[in-house]
């Protein structure tokens, strides 16, 4: 194949794949990112050696190879660790192609990080990978230079060395003189918002890593927390958007006839299921077999899911619900969001809305199956005693959450959350929400407080012990 015919090759062109280049021949083994059409990054076989290949295609192919070769350039002027350029080059009537030495072995700093995450906040290991991420942010300020796509996975773990790729997103603001504070904030803005909330009250000791790179400017971590307030609500409305269209991480179909939303990486694993999941869920366990839903564990090829089919009772019922989105679409939705927001809920697949005429029918969600016992089972021989304090700590996390992020659940009966892998998951996320006014979010937070309590006896030292440790909206009524 010639380069300029992948632009026609779609999303996921076959493995191996021969591409001919002028004066030598590439071998694709792997895909590592796609954008149809216009960009191609896999790992390939470039004369007997391995390496990364970016190739580029499209109208603007000759635009992004110049700022691909400048931005190698200007890291490599810095000073700065990058994989070693082998060979480039640019066709007119056929594209740009970069070849990159493999990091055999090396990870992404968004792959370590999510090994430690969870761990509690700043954790040794947890400061051992983000100072140094830092240290190499504050070198690059101060030789003027910074990354305009700044994410995780852009710094690659190597032999213990960090290298920064995607010189596509380099910038320069004056070569050689210290970024100025407006930009430097700007891009550790973005940084910072790509880790959870949890760190906030430690960016001004992680900050001290970046000064020992650069020490030009005088600023606390107060003086970012707007900037990362605003671009962590940037990336939530943008994840949000791409779980409703079709991208890279989401295959999205959607018509007069039904939509179907999948996580790209299962479209193959579900399709028996997608294809027809009432037979699935006439042949699986049931949970409920309600009138407005039915709810059934299915065993796919060994592997647990949950399946919900949202039912229409009957002609009035269809009325009420056909002419907006479907309670599977709210939960897809709400479940996304807490996801990205690290609050522990089934992984949400996929979702499907029938339609006639664009009007909406039954739906269905399909998220993992969580093994756990619920709360009410878990404290049930602790009524007047105190619970595990790893479950408390769980607990009092989880409910910070909900009032960092504003978000009332609607039903918080015991059976709606779930212990597992050392969390408390929310599961029934139909009536979840996201609040906009303070106002609303503390009548809100107040009756989910309130309904959750109610779980246990008002005369129960657990109750006691649950209503001092969980934390009121001031203004809200004490109940």
């Amino acid at each position: 194949m010639r380069l300029r015919e992948l632009c026609g090759v779609g999303r996921s062109p076959d493995l191996p794949l021969r591409l001919q280049l002028p004066g030598s021949e590439l071998e694709l083994r792997a895909w590592l990112r796609v954008l149809p059409g216009r960009r191609y990054v896999g790992l390939a076989e470039w004369q007997g050696r391995l390496v990364l290949a970016k190739l580029l295609v499209g109208r603007k192919a000759a635009q992004q190879f110049r700022r691909e070769q400048d931005g190698i350039d200007l890291l490599v002027a810095g000073g700065i660790n990058t994989p070693p350029l082998l060979a480039s080059g640019f066709a007119s009537d056929a594209g740009g192609w970069l070849l990159f030495d493999y990091l055999d072995g090396a990870r992404s700093l968004g792959d370590a990080w999510y090994e430690v995450e969870r761990q509690s906040m700043l954790s040794d290991r947890q400061r051992e990978l983000l100072g140094p991420a830092l240290e190499v942010i504050g070198t690059l300020h101060r030789k003027g230079l910074w990354q305009q796509d700044l994410h995780l996975d852009n710094l690659l773990c190597h032999d213990g060395q960090l290298y920064l790729v995607d010189g596509g997103s380099m910038r320069v603001e004056m070569q050689g003189r210290p970024l100025s504070l407006r930009r430097v904030l700007q891009n550790l803005g973005i940084f910072f918002a790509q880790l959870s909330a949890e760190i906030d009250p430690f960016i001004d000791e992680l900050l001290e890593s970046y000064r020992r790179s650069n020490d030009t400017h005088a600023f606390s971590a107060a003086a970012l927390q707007g900037r990362i307030g605003k671009v962590r609500r940037w990336r939530l409305r943008d994840y949000l958007r791409k779980a409703g269209r079709d991208c890279s991480l989401f295959h999205v179909q959607t018509g007069p006839q039904g939509l179907r939303a999948v996580r790209r990486e299962e479209v193959g694993p579900l399709a028996p299921l997608l294809n027809d999941p009432d037979h699935c869920l006439a042949q699986s366990h049931l949970h409920k077999a309600g009138g407005s839903s039915t709810v059934a564990r299915v065993d796919l090829a060994g592997r647990l899911l949950l399946v919900k089919r949202y039912n229409i009772k009957g002609f009035t019922h269809y009325l009420r619900r056909c002419w907006r989105p479907s309670r599977a679409w709210h939960s897809w939705r709400e479940g996304n969001r807490l996801m990205f927001l690290g609050i522990p809920t089934p992984k949400p697949l996929a979702v499907i809305e029938r339609r006639n005429c664009w009007l909406r029918d039954r739906a269905y969600l399909v998220t993992e199956y969580l093994e756990g016992e619920d709360i009410i089972s878990c404290f049930r021989s602790f009524h007047e005693d105190t619970p595990p304090l790893a479950q408390l700590r769980a607990l009092d996390g989880l409910f910070a959450a909900l009032l960092r992020e504003r978000i009332s659940h609607g039903d918080m009966k015991g059976h709606n959350l779930i212990w597992h892998d050392g969390q408390w998951a929310l599961i029934d996320l139909d009536g979840m929400r996201r609040h906009c006014c303070q106002r609303s979010f503390a009548r809100a937070y107040a009756r989910d407080r309130a309904r959750f309590l109610k779980n246990w006896p008002s005369d129960s030292a657990l109750y006691r012990l649950l209503d001092q440790r969980l934390p009121r909206v001031p203004g809200t009524p004490i109940r």
